[in-house]
């Protein structure tokens, strides 16, 4: 079983800003993202069964998040070359975020820490989810995703599905 710790961020507040490259090497800033909506999710390692799942849902929603003007930026500790094939692989339409040790934007999230699984410890990347508001503030907070309908759920409880 995965534990996580209890949230300290919480709707409303500021999310906050990063800067990290994308599977492109290029810089992405949250800041640059003011004026629409922004899914940030946090997840462990490209082309693994939950992680694919969880990206591909996104994929499968994709023209429905864009109607809404919606951005989606995924996190994990990836490099930009397995970004690259990842999205290859699986036609993946939006960005994928590469963050190294000590994973500050992770751990400002609240989505990098200590996990149990199986009777051992080690510290790496919850499977958290956040949707940032136009105005730049934490509008959904999601700690238990369902990777299969990480998408689905967003958009049911924006009212948008």
């Amino acid at each position: 079983m995965l534990t996580a710790p209890v949230m300290a961020l919480q709707i409303g507040d500021p999310a906050p800003d990063f800067t990290l490259p994308d599977q492109n090497g290029q810089p992405v800033n949250l800041a640059s993202f003011r004026g629409q909506r922004v899914v940030i999710y946090f997840y462990p390692k490209d082309d693994t069964p939950g992680c694919t799942k969880e990206a591909c849902n996104f994929r499968d929603q994709w023209s429905v998040l864009q109607q809404h003007g919606i951005a989606v930026l995924g996190i994990s500790k990836d490099s930009a070359t397995s970004h690259t094939k990842f999205i290859a692989k699986y036609e993946l339409p939006f960005t994928l975020l590469s963050e190294a040790e000590p994973f500050p934007v992770a751990t400002a999230y609240e989505s990098y820490g200590l996990k149990k699984f199986m009777g051992k410890e080690f510290m790496g990347v919850f499977r958290h989810t956040f949707v940032v508001d136009p105005e730049g503030r934490l509008e959904q907070i999601y700690l238990k995703v369902k990777a299969e309908t990480q998408a689905d759920d967003i958009l049911t409880d924006l009212g948008l599905s």
